[in-house]
C-alpha cells in the first residue's frame, strides 16, 4: 500500500514538445479573445492597457503551471503551498475586472489540462455575454452639494423638497457655528430641465436666489475610478 501511494505521488504525465506548445498556443489565442473582449467592453478612464495585457499573460502562465503539475500529486500540493503565501494587493477599479481575472485563470486551467473544447466553448459564451452587457454603467446618480449660512438651512430644505419631494435623500450635513454644508443624492433623470414644469426656474437659479450661498455644485456619480 505504501509503495502504491509513493508511485501515485511521483507519477507524472508524459507530454511531448508538440503537445506543450499546442496548449500554450491555444491559451494565447483564447487570451487574445479575452484581450479583445476587455477592450470592447471597457471604455473611459477605467480601461487599462497594462491590465489587459496581463490577462493574456495570466492565461499562458496558468497553462504553464498546469502543464508542470500534470498528474503529479506531490507537485500539485507543493504548488498550492507555494501560492498560498503569495498575497496580491492590486486594487480592482471595476467589479468586471474580477470576472476577467477568473476567466483568464479558467482558460489556463482548461488549456493546461488539454480540454480545449471546454475552454473555447466557455470563452465564446462569456465573450458574447460581456460584449452584450459589458458596457452597462451605473451613472444615474447625482449629488447636490451646497454650502450656505446656517440661517438658510430651513429655506434650502424646503426648496429641495419643493423641487424633488422625497426623491432627494439627505446624505451629509456638515455644520459650523456660522455655516452649513448639505449633500443630497437623487436620480440624475430628475435634473433634466425638459422634465421640469414650464416656467419653473432651474434648481441652480432657485438656490442662489436664497442668498448667502457660498457654492452649489452638481456632481454626477460614476462607477469609473480614474487611475
Amino acid at each position: 500500500m505504501r509503495e502504491y501511494l509513493m508511485q501515485l505521488l511521483e507519477s507524472t504525465g508524459e507530454l511531448t514538445a508538440e503537445s506543450i506548445l499546442l496548449r500554450l498556443a491555444v491559451s494565447a489565442v483564447i487570451g487574445g479573445f479575452i484581450f479583445l473582449s476587455y477592450r470592447l467592453s471597457h471604455n473611459g478612464s477605467v480601461y487599462s492597457k497594462k491590465f489587459n495585457v496581463s490577462l493574456v499573460a495570466l492565461a499562458v502562465i496558468t497553462t504553464t503551471v498546469m502543464i508542470v503539475i500534470g498528474n503529479n500529486i506531490a507537485l500539485s500540493l507543493g504548488m498550492v503551498g507555494a501560492l498560498s503565501i503569495v498575497r496580491f494587493r492590486t486594487a480592482i477599479k471595476d467589479s468586471r475586472d474580477t470576472v476577467y481575472i477568473f476567466w483568464a485563470i479558467v482558460v489556463g486551467i482548461c488549456c493546461g489540462s488539454g480540454d480545449y473544447l471546454i475552454a473555447a466553448a466557455g470563452s465564446a459564451v462569456v465573450f458574447l455575454v460581456l460584449l452584450l452587457f459589458g458596457r452597462i454603467r451605473n451613472d444615474n446618480r447625482a449629488l447636490l452639494v451646497m454650502r450656505t449660512a446656517r440661517i438658510n438651512e430651513e429655506k434650502i430644505e424646503a426648496l429641495i423638497f419643493q423641487y424633488y419631494a422625497r426623491k432627494a435623500i439627505l446624505r451629509v450635513k456638515n455644520t459650523t457655528e456660522s455655516s452649513i454644508e448639505l449633500i443630497y443624492e437623487l436620480n440624475a433623470r430628475y435634473l433634466d430641465s425638459r422634465k421640469q414644469p414650464p416656467g419653473q426656474k432651474s434648481i441652480t437659479d432657485a438656490v442662489y436666489e436664497i442668498g448667502n450661498i457660498e457654492y452649489f455644485n452638481i456632481v454626477m456619480q460614476s462607477d469609473e475610478i480614474s487611475s
